[in-house]
């Protein structure tokens, strides 16, 4: 679907024609959005858009920034959660954008819906006059905030989970958790790889000699680097909690394992004096002055049970002194 606005302080006017739109005078900005073949191409024609620059888009490359001897272009990548049936198959999901910065014109190109593009652009039908009293290089650095501002949202919705498991692990740590753990470790490493270039891509954009962006909008690109910059710092520390987190796991675990073996232990401890006692009591050899004068005590049975119950009692105090049990 192509968009295509043609503003000024004056007003807003959509245009149909994308040569009529880009000779009209004013600001004209071409948004391009679940875009197929035939629209990139008539995009590209419209705007005489480097094939290089189309093809990064259409192939999902890295992000970055590039000059060309009349736009700037940039790619970013948009980000969003992705649920699944579970937890576990959650992931990040990222679409390219497209961003090309003329001198009295924007075009922008989104393979995917990029729902944060749109609101701009109904900022500008509505009116807003930051956007229609300025040029294109200020309506990008609106679309490359919203974007970013998208991304917190990601990382609002990691960082919730990261607490829960952290709650988890404390209260009642089981198997399950250490899949929840290695889920969100992949989803905040996978979120990194989308972020990390766009950060650069931004530094590119924001170091102030670039043609098509302003002096006086430079420093709107300083601020969403600034953005992106304190975005990498969370995620670095949200990546060290998880890890954190798995080890604390991993000790709960092995603590609990050592609990369980330690009462085994102890129980086998017990019974080794009285399997004495009933081994050296076993020995029934008979019809010789050496034989144990027990064997035929009338009492002999119960005196022994009752020595047993004695030796295991006195056992389990000592233990309980020594805090094993």
């Amino acid at each position: 679907m192509i968009d295509a606005l043609v503003y000024d302080g004056a007003g807003v006017e959509s245009y149909d024609d994308l040569a009529a739109a880009r000779a009209a005078t004013g600001t004209t900005w071409v948004h391009v959005h679940e875009a197929t073949t035939e629209e990139i191409d008539a995009v590209a024609d419209a705007f005489d858009l480097h094939p290089l620059a189309i093809e990064d888009v259409r192939n999902d490359v890295r992000a970055k920034a590039e000059e060309f001897s009349t736009y700037t272009f940039a790619l970013v990548k948009t980000a969003r959660l992705t649920r699944g049936e579970t937890t576990f198959e959650e992931e990040i999901d990222d679409e390219p954008v497209g961003v090309f910065i003329g001198e009295d014109w924007l075009v922008t190109v989104a393979t995917g819906s990029a729902e944060s593009i749109t609101r701009v652009q109904e900022a500008v039908r509505r009116g807003d006059e930051r956007l229609l009293e300025r040029g294109p290089d200020f309506t990008a650095y609106r679309v490359l905030d919203v974007l970013v501002d998208s991304y917190f949202d990601v990382l609002e919705h990691l960082e919730a989970q990261i607490e829960a498991i952290e709650d988890e692990v404390v209260e009642s740590p089981d198997a399950d958790l250490l899949g929840e753990i290695n889920s969100v470790r992949r989803e905040l490493l996978s979120f990194r790889k989308v972020v990390w270039p766009v950060r650069e891509t931004l530094a590119v954009l924001a170091r102030g000699d670039v043609r098509a962006i302003q002096a006086d909008t430079q420093k709107y690109y300083r601020d969403v680097y600034d953005h992106l910059v304190q975005l990498v710092d969370l995620l670095e520390t949200y990546r060290d909690l998880v890890v954190g987190t798995r080890d604390i796991y991993l000790n709960a675990l092995s603590q609990s394992t050592n609990e369980v073996m330690k009462v085994l232990t102890v129980v086998a401890t017990i019974f080794i004096p009285l399997t004495f006692v009933v081994g050296v009591y076993g020995m029934n050899f008979a019809d010789s002055p050496y034989n144990m004068p027990e064997l035929a005590w009338e009492f002999g049975y119960p005196a022994v049970m009752l020595g047993m119950a004695g030796v295991a009692a006195l056992m389990v105090l000592y233990f309980k002194r020594q805090s094993y049990l």
